[in-house]
């Protein structure tokens, strides 16, 4: 009787075990992130859409990388590549990281008059990023018909989400947000 007591609730408690595991594995995701990593896009040309310059930001969840455009940004692209590659040449731009985040940006790094709106002094190094969470690099791999396109050396393949912000004035914003952890 006593063995079967003692099996019994042995038996009562591995039920609570598998029971709360459970329920810790069906927690909320991280920060609340329902982000996926799968390609992202619009394919919509941006005419006249000129880029301004790119910033990023840290945030308690995600890093950012922004796209500031003259006009109206309405198309990108943006996905996990086995290697971001200069458009002209298709030669590999080197990015620090275990995965490459490719953002093309539908406007160009030049106005409607052919004069270069954003051309920063290091392709390779476009931003500092340095101790940032996720980011491990920024580079801009060049302006060719139509877009723009930059690498993101990403710590690991993280979810990412990617959304166009009207303003301010004539102007608007691709904005590139990932995660720090799944």
């Amino acid at each position: 009787m006593k063995r079967s007591v003692a099996l019994i609730l042995s038996a009562l408690m591995g039920a609570v075990i598998l029971t709360s595991g459970s329920a810790a594995a069906s927690a909320a995701p991280y920060c609340g992130i329902t982000w996926g990593s799968l390609p992202d896009s619009q394919s919509t040309l941006s005419a006249g859409a000129a880029v301004l310059n790119v910033r990023s930001g840290e945030h308690p969840c995600f890093d950012r990388f922004v796209v500031d455009v003259r006009g109206d940004i309405l198309g990108f692209d943006v996905r996990y590549v086995p290697a971001v590659v200069h458009a002209g040449s298709g030669q590999p731009v080197p990015l620090r990281g275990a995965a490459d985040l490719q953002v093309i940006a539908f406007a160009n790094p030049y106005d409607v008059t052919g004069a270069v709106t954003y051309d920063p002094a290091n392709d390779s190094e476009a931003l500092n990023v340095a101790g940032y969470q996720t980011f491990r690099q920024v580079a801009f791999a060049d302006g060719f018909d139509g877009q723009s396109r930059f690498g993101l050396g990403v710590r690991a393949r993280l979810p990412f989400r990617t959304f166009i912000v009207d303003g301010p004035g004539d102007g608007s914003r691709l904005v590139v947000d990932v995660a720090h952890r799944w």
